[in-house]
């Protein structure tokens, strides 16, 4: 177990190379840069374009020399000094831009995660033990509802629903009286009332698809002839599914942990713009369109990165849990 770890960490190496110098060609691939688009607008809105402060926007963040020591220069600065570079738009370093924003997106993030483990555990494991009951029909049906249904719709419809019949804005995580306002026990009250709702719209979707695959591999387990065997030998229900199949069935939760570490970067950008919630997903859009490319870029290395760390940890657990994937490894 000890050397599969070390194998996957000193591949982090040459893949981590080889991600930095694709994700720095992706964010060169489109035409122009943020620079000329910039003077599109302005020549678009009848301003004069000072050609002397261009070249020297050009100058300053090193767009007038080639691509390859352009991508030299951004990731020796990232490995050596953690610089990420400087944001064109917003004229800030793009570090301080992206820590900001990461603590709400860690806290709706994992807290989605917890929402969506806690509702479909127990569901799952109901309707795979109950199957073809009036619960069972009802989860199904409800599962593929939260599935077929886009996150931000949801979004629009509680926020509706919100307005209309409560007479409250759900957007955001603070009413407007608590959003300077220094820290206290109204002022978390005040965000509690306003994070179920990102909570929930991120969590349904991903619980429709754990309860439905939970209840489908639990089925298959139920019907191996070592569940036949201990039900033989006298072992109760209750301790027969949660001591094996459960423990095998499992595993599609533990391998979703692959994909929490990027969702903490990404952060659903649409259902974030849609709420209006201060995370990195509606900051990683806007750098998108906007061409900023030191800071799409540096989003894109983060993500990448999580991704490999989260596959690691998920691979990791689910040989913990599972013996027989301990065996291959």
């Amino acid at each position: 177990m000890g050397a599969y770890v070390i194998r996957r960490l000193l591949l982090f190496i040459p893949m981590m190379a080889a991600i930095s110098v694709i994700t720095f060609i992706l964010i060169q691939l489109p035409p122009g840069d943020y620079l000329t688009s910039e003077i599109m607008a302005m020549a678009e809105r009848g301003e004069e374009v000072d050609e002397a402060a261009i070249e020297a926007l050009k100058l300053r963040y090193g767009l007038d020399r080639p691509m390859v020591e352009q991508y030299f220069r951004w990731i020796t600065n990232i490995i050596l000094r953690g610089d990420f570079g400087r944001s064109f738009h917003w004229e800030q370093p793009v570090s301080s831009l992206i820590w900001e924003r990461l603590m709400w997106t860690v806290v709706i993030s994992l807290g989605s995660l917890l929402f969506t483990w806690v509702v479909a555990f127990p569901i799952g494991i109901y309707s795979a033990t109950n199957q073809y009951s009036i619960a069972d029909y009802l989860f199904t049906f409800f599962g593929f509802l939260g599935k077929a249904t886009p996150n931000f719709l949801l979004a629009l419809v509680l926020m509706w629903m919100g307005y209309v019949y409560f007479d409250l804005n759900m957007g955001g995580l603070f009413s407007a009286e608590y959003q300077r306002a220094p820290w206290s026990l109204a002022k978390v009250g005040d965000l509690i009332g306003h994070l179920w709702v990102p909570l929930v719209v991120l969590g349904t979707a991903g619980t429709a698809d754990l309860i439905r695959v939970l209840r489908a591999n639990l089925l298959d387990e139920l019907s191996k002839p070592y569940v036949t065997a201990a039900r033989a030998k006298g072992l109760t229900e209750l301790k027969l599914i949660a001591k094996y199949p459960v423990r095998i069935a499992i595993n599609p939760f533990v391998s979703s942990i692959g994909g929490v570490l990027p969702e903490l970067i990404s952060g659903a950008a649409i259902v974030s713009v849609v709420l209006s919630l201060p995370t990195t997903g509606p900051l990683m859009l806007g750098a998108l369109l906007t061409q900023d490319m030191f800071l799409a870029g540096s989003f894109l290395m983060l993500l990448t990165i999580l991704s490999l760390i989260g596959t690691l940890l998920s691979d990791i657990l689910l040989a913990v849990l599972d013996p027989r994937i301990r065996q291959t490894v």
